[in-house]
C-alpha cells in the first residue's frame, strides 16, 4: 500500500431535498464548490489522492468542472456508483432509481483503494482541523480493524431550514465508539435539538457527538462490508425500494460484531452544508467570512 492516505468523496447522491446538483454548484467567492474546500484542506494536511464517487452519466461534466483546477496538485481517480454493481446476480427492480447508499458507494471503490483512506460527503464543509486529525490517525494509528469517526457537536451541525439526518455516536471511557444510531429527523426548535422516535419527540443534548459521514478506514473495511451488502439486498431488495446501505449503520454492525474498533476523534469545528436550497446563501456567507478572516485565499487554486 502507498503510504499517503487517500480521500474518498461521496458525490453520487441524488440531492432530492436540495433540488439540484449541489456537488458542482459554486459557493466560494471564485466559484469554488464546497468539496473544493475539503480537497484544499486535504492537500494541506498531506493526503495523496482524491477518489470521486460519481454517477457515470455526469462524469464528463464533473471532470470538466474539477480537473482544470486540480491537475498537478493531487492524484485524481474516479469511481462510478450504479445500481447493478455488486448485485451478485440479483435482479434490481425496475422501480428502483435511487442509489443504494453511501456504503454501497464505498463498495464500488473496492478496486481503487490501495491505502488507508478518509471518506466524506461532497456537500459538507468540515474544516481543516478535521482533515489534520484524520491524516494523523490514518498515518499513525489506522490498521485493519482499527478505524475512526470524526465526532462533531450536534449544535454545530443543524440547519435552520429543516430537519437533518445525523449519526448519534455513543463512546466508552477509552474513547471508542460503542454504537451509532442513525437519527433520520433532527430539527431546531426554540434553541433545542429535537428528534422523532416514531410519533414521540425527544430532545437531544446540543453537545451530543454526531457523525457527519467523515470516517477513517483501511480497504479491509470495504472488503468486509461486501458480505453485509448481500445480506442487505436479500432483506430489502424487493420489499423496500428506498432502503439504503449506509456507512454509519455498517460501521455500527462492524464494531458490535467484534470485527473492529472505532475511535471517536472529537472536533469542535463548525460544520455547514447544503441540505436545502435555503442553506445556499448561508454557506456562501460562511465561506466569504472565512476568506475575509484569512483562513482561505479568495481563489483556492490561483
Amino acid at each position: 500500500m502507498s503510504q499517503r492516505p487517500s480521500l474518498v468523496i461521496l458525490a453520487a447522491g441524488m440531492a432530492s431535498r436540495y433540488g439540484g446538483n449541489k456537488q458542482t454548484e459554486s459557493f466560494g467567492p471564485s466559484g469554488e464548490t464546497i468539496m473544493e474546500y475539503s480537497i484544499f484542506d486535504a492537500i494541506k494536511a498531506g493526503f495523496g489522492k482524491v477518489i470521486f464517487i460519481i454517477r457515470e452519466e455526469f462524469a464528463d461534466a464533473f471532470k470538466a468542472s474539477i480537473e482544470p483546477k486540480l491537475q498537478g496538485k493531487i492524484e485524481l481517480d474516479y469511481v462510478y456508483q450504479s445500481l447493478d454493481k455488486f448485485s451478485g446476480g440479483r435482479e434490481i427492480p425496475a422501480e428502483r432509481t435511487k442509489p443504494f447508499g453511501t456504503q454501497h458507494a464505498l463498495l464500488c471503490c473496492k478496486d481503487a483503494l490501495d491505502a488507508p483512506f478518509a471518506v466524506i460527503n461532497a456537500d459538507d464543509f468540515y474544516g481543516f482541523d478535521a482533515f489534520q486529525s484524520a491524516y494523523e490517525f490514518l498515518t499513525t494509528s489506522a490498521s485493519d480493524g482499527k478505524y475512526a469517526s470524526l465526532g462533531y457537536e450536534l449544535r454545530n451541525t443543524l440547519s435552520d431550514n429543516g430537519s437533518v439526518t445525523r449519526g448519534e455516536i455513543s463512546v466508552n471511557e477509552a474513547g471508542n465508539v460503542t454504537g451509532i444510531i442513525e437519527r433520520k429527523e433532527i430539527f431546531k426548535q426554540d434553541g433545542k435539538a429535537i428528534t422523532k422516535e416514531g410519533d414521540e419527540e425527544k430532545e437531544l443534548p446540543l453537545d451530543t457527538k454526531v457523525s457527519m459521514n467523515f470516517f477513517c478506514f483501511t480497504p479491509a473495511f470495504v472488503n468486509w462490508s461486501e458480505g453485509e451488502y448481500y445480506k442487505f439486498l436479500d432483506k430489502n431488495l424487493n420489499t423496500e425500494l428506498k432502503a439504503e446501505f449506509l456507512i454509519p449503520e455498517v460501521a455500527d454492525i462492524c464494531i458490535n460484531s467484534g470485527n473492529a474498533e472505532l475511535k471517536m476523534i472529537p472536533t469542535k469545528a463548525k460544520w455547514f452544508g447544503v441540505t436545502f436550497k435555503e442553506d445556499a446563501p448561508v454557506v456562501k456567507a460562511e465561506l466569504q467570512k472565512l476568506v475575509d478572516e484569512g483562513t482561505y485565499p479568495a481563489n483556492l487554486w490561483a
